[in-house]
């Protein structure tokens, strides 16, 4: 069975750091390609940042503050964030990706992230 559970989350005021993590379970995590993605209330689910096989990707308003990593012994995928801002607030959610996939698969329940302004 495969298992997702994110954590790290919290209130922050606007300015500071977070370190979400993800610990996987039941999967062949350095296989897998992990992504953050994020979900404002009313709003759709948005990504967030990945690291697969080719590299570390983000979404263009987190580049330069937020930065995911990976530690494949402990089947762990992080993201630290900084000068963290009040839109930054959301539940984040992480996900792994299949090799040769676009698809994915397995998903975590979330965390909350509340940055206050």
């Amino acid at each position: 069975q495969v298992q997702l559970v994110e954590s790290g989350g919290g209130l922050v005021q606007a300015g500071g750091s977070l370190r979400l993590s993800c610990a996987t379970s039941g999967l062949t995590f350095s296989t897998y390609a992990m992504g953050w993605f994020r979900q404002a209330p009313g709003k759709e689910r948005e990504f967030v940042a990945l690291i697969g096989w080719t590299g570390t990707y983000y979404k263009d308003s987190v580049k330069g503050r937020f930065t995911i990593s990976r530690d494949n012994a402990k089947n762990t995928v992080y993201l630290q964030m900084n000068s963290l801002k009040p839109e930054d607030t959301a539940v984040y959610y992480c996900a792994a990706r299949p090799p040769k996939t676009m698809k994915y698969d397995y998903w975590g329940q979330g965390t909350q992230v509340t940055v206050s302004s």
